[in-house]
């Protein structure tokens, strides 16, 4: 399966296999906002999820600026990346979540690189991402897609330029 992913915009149709992966493979806080609710996956949790997603149907000129593709590997929805504009006029940052089954298997490489083409021909010219010193999952996964990474302040700051040759699948 290493590689094989297509992006589909998060939409009606999607998002209940999306919200079924993160319950089942995925801690909350991974793939949405904290919220009050009861820990775990409860119901006022499930609805949350659901508006938050829903939220970004928009796409990048929508409301919240943001589109998220459902990850989708041999058939089934694996997890969620994302572009949000960003005050800088062509530059969008993204973050992707992938389900515990899918992880280790290259499919993080193959969704942020179909997201940097997405982001390139929505016009954009630089995808910027943040995540911590000790994901190392997501570190790997931006340097193979040829990010500049530099840290900053506990912080591990990537950023991908798209006026460059994408990197190689």
């Amino acid at each position: 399966m290493t590689g094989a992913v297509r992006l589909e915009p998060v939409d009606e149709g999607n998002l209940e296999p999306l919200l079924s992966v993160a319950a089942a493979e995925a801690e909350p806080g991974e793939v949405m906002p904290p919220v009050e609710a009861p820990a775990g996956w409860s119901l006022a949790r499930r609805d949350a999820f659901r508006e938050f997603y829903r939220a970004s149907f928009g796409g990048l000129d929508g409301p919240t600026r943001t589109r998220m593709y459902a990850i989708v590997a041999g058939g089934e929805v694996v997890g969620m990346v994302r572009m949000t504009r960003c005050d800088e006029p062509g530059a969008v940052e993204t973050g992707m979540w992938l389900g515990r089954s899918a992880r280790g298997q290259g499919l993080g490489a193959a969704a942020l690189r179909e997201l940097l083409n997405a982001a390139a021909a929505a016009g954009m010219h630089t995808v910027v991402a943040e995540t911590t010193p000790k994901n190392l999952g997501a570190i790997s996964v931006l340097k193979e897609c040829g990010a500049e990474l530099r840290d900053n302040g506990g912080k591990v700051r990537a950023k991908m330029c798209l006026d460059s040759v994408l990197p190689a699948r």
